[in-house]
């Protein structure tokens, strides 16, 4: 049975839910100071502060300290704060993994002491010394809760198992399951959670990585592919009175738009992870209408984005509507006629250069 910890919340303070940080603290720490929050809040952490970002123990140090200087603070465990295990459970594969990832806690720790992998026989001497220099981080990541219950909803980080008995869900699925917004659950209260970027479910909607609320499949999720998508961000969820509502931070340069564009294509949708097998139907001077293979949908492609039937990564396939004076955020300017831009609402899509230029 996974550890659930019971909460009773003061329903007349303001509730802060945060997830996948992802070791980037600046950002977070902007997160806190656009949402004013204080000691006076709730705040929720919900799992991945480390693995992405260049600052995983800062990070961890940081989380540690709000928990520490207030009681109303609370932090799950994410897949990301538990990477760690992979070498005290003696799984080759780590090695590969901290080859291809720089920015892994695992590697910070070694940088700290100036040591580096090929200084370590086995992966047991590894541990041994993330042990002797990181025992007490790594003992305070280890025993973070997998979620908290209150009377109104659960805080988990990638979901829990679509089952009657669902405290049985296993620690994997809590930790790693993926698409847990299409699987559903059988909870009478709101679930919310992490881990999969809520982009992945909007192959077919106006792409955007504004957090998904679904009041009918009670479920809230908040992964705003801070971290891990070119247009990401870092959602907070504030409940208050019963009142939910969302912002956002991210690192993208903002500019003024020059003149209106209305938009009479009514294209919307996104080119995401996995599903980047493309079959071109029909191709124009910036897009081509291809069929998404694993989907079996339609979606106008930026040109330069499709590559031997297939998208070289996630993509808006979305066009917006803008108008003068008004501020949106840069994607990609770098693309022949149109840029990728995110407005103020969340939503990422194409508009013509001369909007912007």
């Amino acid at each position: 049975m996974i550890d659930i910890q019971p909460l009773d919340l003061d329903k007349n303070r303001r509730i802060i839910i945060v997830s996948d940080i992802h070791a980037n603290l600046p950002l977070f720490k902007r997160l806190l100071e656009k949402v004013q929050y204080t000691t006076e809040d709730y705040l929720f952490i919900n799992g991945d502060l480390c693995e992405k970002g260049p600052d995983s123990l800062a990070t961890v140090a940081f989380a540690r300290e709000l928990a520490s200087c207030a009681d109303r603070v609370f932090v799950t465990k994410g897949n990301c704060d538990v990477v760690h295990q992979y070498v005290f459970n003696n799984v080759e594969g780590i090695k590969n993994y901290m080859a291809k990832q720089p920015h892994s806690i695992l590697n910070e720790m070694l940088k700290q002491h100036d040591r580096q992998l090929e200084h370590f026989p086995s992966l047991q001497e590894l541990g041994e010394f993330y042990r002797e220099y990181f025992g007490e981080t790594l003992d305070w990541l280890d025993h973070l809760p997998v979620g908290y219950e209150t009377d109104e909803f659960i805080v988990i980080h990638a979901g829990v198992e679509n089952r009657e008995d669902w405290r049985n869900t296993s620690l994997e699925s809590a930790l790693y399951m993926p698409l847990f917004y299409e699987q559903g659950h059988q909870l009478d209260n709101m679930v919310i959670v992490g881990h999969w970027p809520v982009v992945n479910y909007r192959s077919e909607t106006v792409s955007s990585n504004f957090p998904v609320i679904d009041t009918t499949k009670r479920i809230i999720s908040l992964d705003g592919g801070n971290g891990i998508k070119k247009d990401g961000q870092l959602n907070a969820l504030i409940i208050k009175n019963g009142e939910i509502t969302c912002t956002y931070v991210d690192e993208l340069e903002e500019k003024e738009i020059v003149q209106d564009h209305m938009d009479l294509t009514n294209r919307v949708g996104t080119v995401t992870y996995p599903n980047y097998e493309l079959i071109e139907i029909k191709k124009e001077s910036y897009f081509t209408l291809c069929k998404n293979v694993k989907l079996n949908i339609q979606q106008w492609v930026k040109n330069e984005y499709i590559d031997n039937g297939m998208c070289k990564g996630d993509v808006s396939t979305t066009f917006l509507s803008v108008k003068k004076e008004e501020t949106v955020s840069i994607v990609n300017a770098t693309c022949e006629g149109f840029t990728l831009v995110k407005k103020s609402d969340g939503s990422v899509g194409w508009i013509p250069k001369e909007c912007i230029e």
